[in-house]
């Protein structure tokens, strides 16, 4: 009597939610767990499938925004003819040197050291030629400091006059595809020189450097610009630059057969103006291009006194420059642009 009872009681408990008891509706209330995980699998599937692809939409806009950035820095995989591809060897450091012996002997042995220059070229500045002395220790030096087994080429080149400006007219031309361009008593490290070349190396047209500049819009007159040369405090106050000078910079080594055929008015021009090439550059490159240059975040050093870049009235005499040469080249092609490149190994935060 006492199983009976039991059962009994099971079965008014099992029918208490709607007041009699069936065993279709007990076997049903059995399987009812089974339905509730296949329904829940069915939901937490489709979940995924949504995630999915939210997951991928987002990737290709992300893929989409960054080729429109790519080609608005000018970091473009579509090469014009002169470049087939990016340069996967080393560079030509391209010293420009006034006169200072000592400090060239002292940079000449820096960029001997870093392991990714190839050949350094001097270009000796100044009525007075340099010693024979000279151009033999700075030989010995370069075969000193060298990296590995492959010595570093050296060319010491005096040019003829007192004219600055050539500079960008090589008599050897350099065997590298990019060109390092530096004066004499600028020291860059040579991991962030190996660095900046990794960077140019993704945007081969662009100038790559050190050392931003920017300009502004004084007045017009007469539906004419007229554009002020702006230092380092205008970069680092608005953030934008528009220029980044030859003193510390990668360039193509195509654009020193562009410098040289550049039109007869704007090549006498530079000749007879004291620190107009470095404007001028900047200039040719832009129109090539159409885009901004590459700023590149790293320390330099300068020593010893620095006689190219401290001329007195510098500031007037490139504010003359820059709005000669535009009216030479008939248009304004420097453009603004705020970004830098900066190696994440180096940062806290990025």
């Amino acid at each position: 009597m006492s199983s009976v009872h039991v059962d009994i009681a099971d079965d008014s408990a099992a029918a208490a939610t709607d007041g009699f008891y069936s065993p279709a509706k007990q076997k049903a209330a059995n399987r009812r767990p089974t339905v509730l995980t296949i329904q829940r699998a069915r939901q937490t599937l489709c979940a995924a499938k949504v995630k999915l692809i939210l997951a991928v939409l987002t990737f290709s806009f992300i893929i989409y925004v960054s080729s429109k950035l790519s080609s608005f820095m000018g970091w473009n995989p579509h090469y014009p003819s002169f470049v087939s591809s990016p340069s996967r060897g080393g560079y030509t450091v391209l010293i420009n040197s006034w006169k200072q012996s000592s400090i060239l002997k002292q940079s000449v042995a820096h960029y001997a050291s870093c392991r990714s220059v190839e050949r350094i070229h001097v270009s000796w500045s100044g009525s007075e030629p340099p010693s024979e002395k000279l151009i033999a220790r700075l030989n010995e030096i370069v075969v000193l400091k060298s990296e590995g087994a492959q010595k570093t080429d050296f060319i010491f080149e005096v040019i003829s006059g007192d004219q600055l400006a050539s500079r960008f007219r090589p008599k050897s031309y350099p065997n590298t595809d990019a060109i390092f361009s530096v004066d004499d008593n600028v020291i860059v490290p040579c991991p962030s020189l190996d660095f900046a070349f990794s960077v140019w190396q993704t945007a081969p047209l662009s100038m790559v450097g050190f050392v931003p500049r920017t300009h502004s819009v004084n007045k017009e007159q007469n539906n004419v610009a007229y554009y002020i040369y702006e230092g380092w405090w205008s970069v680092w106050w608005t953030g934008t630059y528009t220029m980044v000078l030859s003193k510390a910079a990668f360039f193509h080594r195509k654009y020193l057969d562009f410098y040289a055929h550049m039109s007869p008015s704007i090549q006498n021009y530079v000749a007879n103006e004291r620190s107009c090439e470095i404007i001028a550059m900047s200039l040719l490159v832009a129109n090539v291009t159409g885009a901004p240059p590459v700023w590149v975040k790293g320390k330099i050093y300068e020593i010893g006194a620095s006689s190219i870049g401290s001329l007195r009235g510098r500031s007037r005499l490139r504010n003359k420059c820059l709005n000669d040469l535009i009216s030479h080249f008939g248009i304004m092609p420097l453009v603004p642009t705020n970004f830098k490149a900066v190696s994440a190994k180096n940062e806290w935060l990025w």
